[in-house]
């Protein structure tokens, strides 16, 4: 029929989960694990740098850093890419970009030039996260939008554990360097597969007239039999899109107030988040916590962060910012802990640090993907890349105060270290009353989450 317009959510609510999404997710798992990979990796190479470099722990602070300040800005260039040219094109050219730059950091001979080579590779580490959430979310049926893009966020903290692992069995054998040739080659060959396997997102699709021909062939394989009529119209009916991607509407419609206060949020998060997988190693070494226990303990940190996103996504996609404001409650105490356990019981240390990464990471994976989810799909990447850019001011404060801290005894230092999830806790509690009164006065705009 000509004129007939097709309602995309609907389409995907009447299939449900299909094989067009599991395309997508493993597609998604396999570069959230790389760049989770990428971000952990400096962190397990600090203690060896220390004994190659002959240069004291403090001195590392701001090589720890150096990535979150490329994601600064990273982060909010792809997810611009993204909403304007696609989330594969910008995954795509994210990998690549940090493949190559994070291979040649193999190379670094000083801190100053580990420094610059890990700030660039920063850049296109920052842009994953918040296309793989738009494309997830964006391919999903209603009922599992959050849950999938949880799924796929989650496994960022998963291989940054990969880099523990690595660190551990190789590094004795071939060098800090291992870490960095394995961070660079993987990426580039996941890119470039991507080319020709990666989906796009059918809202993205929905939105741009030039993908027409690609929106029909993915509509045929999610319902087939059904030929999409020469005049039809995609409309994703249950969102008010934003008339561009100009940043000035992630102020619009209700989110005024909510915009800033989820760029603190994510603020406030990542400083927690990043002083804990930059400094456990190196720390636990200070505190004579033997070499293989200390690795472990950073990568149980995020390994306990995937296992913690996979196992409250259902929590999670129910109650979205209230669960979170939970989680940051109960963060408090369980980093704290990790510095007394420190000097005493192998074993309790590292129960203590997969708590710690169980409930601060799947935080982290929650407000990626809740975050994310109050904005339309014009405006998702972008608003999600500027949520985690402007955040990463914390992730960027969280390795430098630490470096600052050094020298106190181990459990003050955590102590102080659960402060930011304390604040975590008051900011999106906020953040849940806000939004629960700006659906309740635009109805409408709930159907999109």
């Amino acid at each position: 029929m000509a004129g007939e317009v097709i309602q995309v959510s609907r389409l995907l609510d009447e299939r449900g989960l299909s094989s067009f999404q599991i395309k997508v997710l493993i597609w998604s798992v396999l570069i959230a694990l790389i760049d989770g990979y990428d971000i952990g990796a400096i962190a397990f190479a600090a203690p060896h740098l220390v004994a190659d470099w002959h240069v004291p722990p403090g001195d590392l602070k701001w090589v720890l850093t150096a990535s979150n300040i490329g994601v600064l800005f990273g982060s909010q260039i792809f997810g611009w890419i993204g909403d304007c040219y696609g989330r594969k094109t910008a995954l795509i050219a994210a990998n690549l970009f940090f493949g190559v730059f994070t291979f040649a950091a193999a190379y670094s001979t000083n801190l100053g030039e580990l420094f610059w080579l890990r700030t660039i590779a920063g850049l296109g580490i920052g842009g994953v996260i918040p296309n793989v959430v738009a494309i997830n979310a964006e391919s999903a049926p209603r009922n599992l939008r959050a849950t999938l893009a949880i799924i796929a966020a989650g496994c960022v903290p998963l291989g940054g554990a990969f880099a523990g692992f690595v660190s551990a069995a190789l590094i004795p054998h071939y060098g800090w360097p291992i870490l960095f040739y394995v961070g660079g080659v993987v990426p580039i060959v996941i890119a470039l597969a991507a080319i020709f396997g990666l989906p796009e997102s059918i809202k993205y699709m929905a939105l741009h007239e030039g993908h027409r021909h690609r929106m029909e062939q993915l509509i045929a394989v999610i319902r087939p039999g059904y030929k999409v009529p020469a005049n039809a119209r995609f409309v994703i009916e249950d969102e008010q899109q934003s008339p561009s991607s100009n940043p000035i509407y992630l102020f619009r419609n209700g989110l005024w107030l909510i915009t800033p206060l989820a760029w603190l949020l994510f603020a406030l998060n990542l400083m927690g988040y990043f002083f804990l997988i930059s400094w456990t190693p190196t720390l636990m070494a200070a505190a004579k916590v033997p070499q293989a226990t200390a690795a472990l303990a950073g990568a149980l940190l995020q390994v306990g962060g995937t296992v913690g996103s996979l196992l409250l996504c259902w929590w999670l996609q129910r109650h979205r910012f209230l669960a979170i404001a939970i989680m940051f409650v109960v963060a408090v105490p369980v980093v704290g802990s990790i510095g007394f356990w420190g000097t005493g019981s192998a074993a309790a240390l590292l129960t203590s640090t997969f708590c710690a990464g169980f409930l601060v990471l799947g935080i982290q994976t929650g407000i990626n993907v809740v975050g994310a989810m109050i904005y339309p799909t014009s405006l998702r990447a972008n608003g999600s890349g500027w949520e985690l850019g402007i955040g990463r001011l914390g992730s960027i404060a969280g390795p430098l105060v630490g470096g600052f801290l050094v020298g106190l005894p181990l459990a003050t230092l955590y102590m102080w270290s659960a402060l930011p999830f304390a604040a975590g806790a008051v900011v999106c509690f906020a953040i849940y009353v806000l939004n629960k009164a700006r659906l309740k006065a635009h109805p409408e705009l709930a159907q999109g989450q």
